[in-house]
């Protein structure tokens, strides 16, 4: 007992505790500019059902988690596969691929906000070949897939790696006996290997899940929000309402509901393992 009472304890003091007040001051009309605190009950929450733009920001976080977990977990899968066939180069492409996850997202994000520009890098690589390139974080239509597109590059070689020991750890005679039996690559990737590695796949979705409806820094360093509610996510969406408008105990609720989503969430994908993940019962 006294080996996790310290675990214990950070839990409390640093995650139960302040949580406990993020749901009290959700239940009050918090001002810090004004002063103002009063209780006013489940109001924040009537408030928050009735706001377009929490609809908005809510369809707007799902689909960046949606895109993200899809695009992610299919490229490092795609990668730890080709890397698990011992090439030469692989531990110098593997270093590149994951090198991104060490950097510091405010460096990634504002040079790509320079690459994303309309006069940037990337616009002026297609014009060298003749193609004129949108306003990437300046259109509706383009602004969320290149949010997306830069938390996969920043984030891909940390599943890649998980990918890549799981699949390490698959058996070869199982492999090899179902190339016996006549089964093809591609058969045996999704009878053997997928079923073998399932875990580790149901970790990294969850993982991403969660990383994916927590994110902040990238939108407010590249669209800040925009343009319109495209990318303004429920946690960009959280800190607007509480350091732009000054309404605490409203951004209060958003976070807790937030956090309800997320659990619910995890919760789903934990209690669906049972159907796929191998040896679970």
């Amino acid at each position: 007992m006294a080996f996790v009472a310290p675990q214990v304890l950070g839990v409390v003091a640093l995650g139960l505790v302040p949580f406990a007040f993020v749901i009290w001051y959700s239940l009050n009309e918090w001002r810090p500019l004004t002063g103002a605190f009063n209780f006013i009950g489940l109001d924040n929450y009537t408030q928050l059902f009735s706001d377009p733009t929490f609809y908005a920001s809510l369809s707007a976080s799902l689909l960046f988690g949606a895109a993200l977990l899809v695009f992610n977990l299919s490229i490092a899968m795609v990668l730890a596969v080709l890397l698990n066939q011992r090439l030469r180069g692989t531990s110098a492409f593997r270093t590149i691929i994951f090198s991104p996850v060490v950097v510091s997202v405010v460096a990634w994000s504002i040079v790509w906000s320079f690459l994303l520009a309309p006069n940037g890098g990337i616009n002026g690589f297609l014009a060298m070949i003749g193609i004129d390139g949108p306003n990437w974080l300046g259109e509706p239509g383009t602004a969320l897939i290149s949010v997306v597109a830069v938390q996969v590059f920043k984030g891909v070689g940390m599943n890649m790696v998980l990918f890549l020991a799981a699949l390490q750890g698959v058996p070869a005679e199982m492999k090899e006996a179902a190339q016996l039996d006549g089964a093809n690559p591609w058969r045996s990737f999704w009878s053997i290997t997928v079923p073998m590695i399932a875990p580790t796949i149901l970790l990294t979705c969850i993982l991403t899940t969660i990383g994916s409806l927590e994110v902040f820094a990238p939108v407010q360093l590249l669209t800040g929000g925009g343009p319109g509610n495209a990318t303004n996510v429920l946690p960009y969406f959280l800190f607007r309402t509480a350091f732009v408008s000054q309404q605490f105990g409203y951004a209060s609720a958003i976070g807790v509901v937030l956090f309800a989503i997320i659990l619910g969430l995890t919760l789903l994908q934990w209690f669906s393992r049972r159907r796929w993940v191998h040896d679970e019962v």
